[in-house]
């Protein structure tokens, strides 16, 4: 019989063990070899050489807690100051990682065998590795996924659509500007514009939004540009076809679009008795779609993920416990 372990403790060990997007292997081998010691039933996945998924599993035929091992770069060794848990992934999803192990294995403890654990890579760069779960022969009717919703179970998350924009020109002299046409002058115009658009709201969601996050164009300060490109991230409330036909008739005649990734948005199962709130970001769960209706819970905030300061109140990180196996068998009942 093993003794309960410390989450803020193994939040910390896992801290220390770095795991960017594509280089997770030596947190799937701590996790694997630490649920193996507990007598789990423990599958590696691989996913490419060197990485893989981790299923842990007993029963089956009931709960899967999830989340992912990989974290943003650069790596952020752990400390531990004022009550709080600092470090990369210390929210974002290490320390839920733990929160979920020890929770299972106070399920297990309590005689509760119809709990799995699934962990996986390359979340924070396409999800190759919840792709690749999806093809596990999963039993599980129900998913509690974890991603850092403050402690309030999420009732729905945002969709993301992304979208290259190409506005074209003539190219010319600089001193001669009159004989070309700039391919920037109209994407500035167009981009202006976006807030103006209609966009989509949902009663649960909310507002649709739009980032633009990359504008490239033009050769030399000296040369008229002759394209021009902007990337953006719309967060979507809704059905994608509502989005693009806004942004059809916006571009007809000015721009082509090309859409590139996307998720959609989704609600999701909530229980009484837990605060609800929407999330405006995306998570792994519409890949999960095999392992049971699903659920979004954790600790910590998205507001400092992907900081230099990331981190977890210590306090909310052993609730986190709690309400993992809370949820748990509420889910069992």
């Amino acid at each position: 019989m093993t003794t309960a372990t410390d989450v803020v403790a193994l939040a910390a060990e896992l801290l220390a063990i770095p795991s960017t997007t594509r280089e997770e292997g030596a947190a799937v081998d701590f996790v694997s070899r630490w649920l193996v010691a507990r007598d789990w039933n423990v599958t590696v996945q691989e996913v490419t050489p060197g990485r893989g998924n981790i299923w842990a599993s007993r029963k089956g035929g009931g709960v899967t807690l999830s989340t992912h091992l990989d974290t943003v770069p650069p790596y952020v060794p752990p400390r531990r100051s004022d009550g709080k848990l600092y470090g990369r992934g210390a929210c974002d999803a290490k320390g839920i990682a733990a929160a979920m192990m020890v929770a299972a294995d106070r399920l297990v403890a309590m005689g509760e065998q119809r709990v799995d654990l699934l962990f996986v890579v390359g979340e924070e760069r396409g999800s190759d590795g919840a792709r690749m779960a999806n093809q596990l022969p999963a039993t599980s009717k129900w998913l509690i996924n974890g991603e850092p919703t403050e402690s309030v179970l999420a009732s729905g998350c945002k969709g993301a659509q992304r979208v290259i924009i190409r506005t074209k020109g003539r190219e010319a002299h600089s001193a001669y500007a009159h004989l070309g046409e700039s391919a920037i002058t109209p994407m500035l115009a167009m981009l202006q514009e976006l807030q103006s658009l209609k966009l989509p709201v949902d009663d649960v969601l909310g507002p649709s939004t739009v980032n633009v996050g990359l504008i490239k164009g033009g050769t030399e300060a000296n040369i008229v540009p002759g394209a021009c490109e902007a990337e953006m991230m719309i967060r979507l409330v809704g059905d994608v076809k509502d989005v693009k036909k806004i942004l059809e008739p916006w571009a007809k005649g000015r721009a082509e679009l090309e859409y590139g990734s996307f998720i959609p948005a989704q609600h999701f199962h909530v229980v009484p008795g837990f605060k609800t709130a929407p999330m405006a970001y995306t998570s792994d769960i519409p890949l999960l779609g095999n392992w049971g209706t699903p659920l979004l819970y954790g600790p910590g905030s998205i507001h400092v993920a992907h900081t230099p300061d990331e981190y977890i109140a210590e306090d909310e990180l052993r609730a986190s416990v709690d309400a993992y196996v809370q949820l748990t068998k509420h889910l069992l009942k």
